[in-house]
């Protein structure tokens, strides 16, 4: 019996820490790159 909720134990946290990375792994900072742009070229 407890070698039972030894494992249930460990599943869960195997598959909580498998989670946990793979959302800090999706969680990308944006980059945003400004270019400075002529008022002439918005005319057109």
């Amino acid at each position: 019996m407890r070698f039972i909720v030894s494992f249930v134990v460990l599943i869960v946290l195997v598959v909580g820490a498998l989670f946990f990375f793979a959302g800090r792994a999706t969680e990308r900072p944006v980059t945003q790159i400004e270019k400075p742009v002529e008022l002439g070229n918005l005319a057109n």
